[in-house]
């Protein structure tokens, strides 16, 4: 079973994000896994809103700025906690697609997510990043 998303330009949003490069740890530097997530992140996003998408990933990025610092300085590739293997996908490009869809369709995102990919992923990206409903137990 897997979700598919390809009908939607997913390049294009993966791109947006890109961008910014003081949200995203280095290439050289990110943990595993790598680009697994995306379309998972992706399936919440209903088709009324991929033309429009890219566009309110980058202000929801660009408003969360000093957050987005925070969390790849704390969590990111050579924090302590990545140290101990957690926090994998913090510092990823998925990861903003992921907070974004976290902040907007929370139920829905971890509906899908826990039918494709571990939990713990989503999970830890929950505890740091402190969404307005926390849906883990």
């Amino acid at each position: 079973m897997g979700i598919d998303v390809t009908e939607w330009d997913t390049k294009g949003v993966l791109a947006a994000v890109e961008r910014f490069p003081w949200a995203l740890a280095s290439p050289g530097s990110r943990h595993r896994p790598d680009g697994e997530f995306l379309d998972v992140a992706l399936s919440p996003v209903r088709a009324d809103e991929h033309d429009g998408y890219a566009e309110s990933l980058v202000e929801f990025v660009e408003g969360h700025r000093a957050r987005l610092e925070e969390l790849l300085r704390a969590y990111g590739p050579g924090s302590k906690p990545a140290a101990h293997g957690r926090y994998a996908l913090v510092g990823r490009p998925e990861t903003l697609v992921i907070l974004e869809r976290m902040e907007t369709t929370p139920f829905l995102l971890r509906s899908r997510w826990t039918r494709e990919v571990e939990t713990v992923f989503l999970d830890d990206l929950e505890l740091v990043w402190g969404p307005g409903i926390r849906l883990s137990r």
